[in-house]
């Protein structure tokens, strides 16, 4: 029991570090984690037990990717990650804009937990909340949590009363997960790091003012498993 507690105390305090932009990293950073995004959309999507998900995808407007979010708890819970949000357009998926997530919880809990989600736009209500400086779930816009694997054929966004659908692969010793008020904020020194110039996520994922060739590989796989 005292390595659970100290594996979850040293996930919490590590939290704030992983949640925090770094304008002066360069590249790497920003390029590891949409290589990192590309791999989770490939496991969210690629088998063949994921056609309900796939439905959604190809209905998108955008999504939301975070390849690793950890959340842990001793007394104090915790929960955060990094992410890119991806526009949809008749002439393909944008680049990638860069975002963090976190929200903060206080009661007795005990438990580590990291998991692979993909936030699924439905409406433009939804992408446009997104695409504000900070975008609270659940204040913003409503998000319906469907657990991977679990069967959803013939949900409707009117079903659902959602614009975002989140699915989420999750490991660990927390049981289920919720995104309510959780907090997601746009990374502008992200964004210039990775582009070269400062831009906002509308500029890159509505105006297409934004590439590198490092994201293509992202937008190939998006259109692999939901079209254009």
């Amino acid at each position: 029991m005292n390595r659970l507690f100290a594996a979850a105390a040293a996930i919490l305090l590590a939290l704030p570090l992983a949640s925090c932009s770094q304008p002066g990293a360069g590249q790497t950073e920003q390029q590891s984690l949409v290589d990192r995004a590309t791999l989770a959309v490939q496991d969210m999507f690629a088998p063949a037990s994921q056609n309900d998900a796939r439905n959604f995808l190809q209905k998108a407007k955008g999504a939301l990717i975070c390849p690793q979010l950890f959340k842990a708890g001793f007394f104090v819970g915790g929960e955060g990650g990094q992410c890119v949000l991806v526009g949809r357009s008749a002439n393909g998926w944008s680049a990638p804009a860069f975002y963090d997530i976190g929200s903060g919880s206080f009661g007795l809990q005990i438990g580590v937990q990291d998991s692979e989600v993909v936030f699924i736009v439905l409406t433009d209500k939804g992408f446009q909340a997104l695409l504000n400086s900070q975008f609270q779930i659940g204040a913003d816009a409503s998000v319906a949590v469907a657990a991977y694997g679990a069967g959803v054929a013939g949900a409707t966004t009117a079903a659902f009363k959602a614009d975002i659908v989140s699915f989420a692969r999750t490991r660990g010793l927390y049981g289920g997960i919720s995104f309510e008020g959780s907090l997601i904020s746009s990374q502008t020194g992200w964004n210039q790091a990775y582009y070269g110039r400062p831009l906002a996520a509308q500029q890159i994922v509505l105006q297409n003012e934004a590439s590198n060739p490092g994201a293509a590989p992202l937008s190939e796989t998006l259109a692999r498993y939901a079209g254009r």
